[in-house]
């Protein structure tokens, strides 16, 4: 038994691709970003089985197919845009007070 990473056909899985080798990428990026490619991750439902890193064709949600290495089984959505700012943790709701009032004046 291993602890290799498998998928089955119909899996719920994620492919890795390269979408631009380094010196195919915009000679205006900072060097450190440069000198990577650019990747992209996608998630759907595998067509076949695979294991870790190997190739693999992919239906996503909407749809479309997707070829790239097998990088997750089963994952989930991580996605993080920081913590909050304090001072601007209340203006959508101050706003949605400040525009019900204008329109309940009469003015609108």
């Amino acid at each position: 038994m291993t602890d290799a990473m498998h998928c089955e056909a119909g899996d719920w899985v994620e492919v890795e691709c390269k979408l631009l080798d380094p010196a195919d990428r915009s000679k205006n990026l900072p060097p450190e970003t440069a000198a990577k490619p650019l990747m992209m991750w996608v998630k759907g439902f595998a067509l076949d089985a695979a294991g870790e890193g190997e190739e693999l064709t992919i239906e996503t949600i909407t749809g479309r197919s997707v070829t790239g290495a097998l990088s997750a089984v089963n994952p989930g959505y991580y996605i993080t845009y920081g913590d909050p700012i304090p001072e601007l943790t209340h203006v959508g709701r101050d706003l949605r007070a400040r525009l019900a009032a204008w329109r309940a004046s009469g003015t609108a």
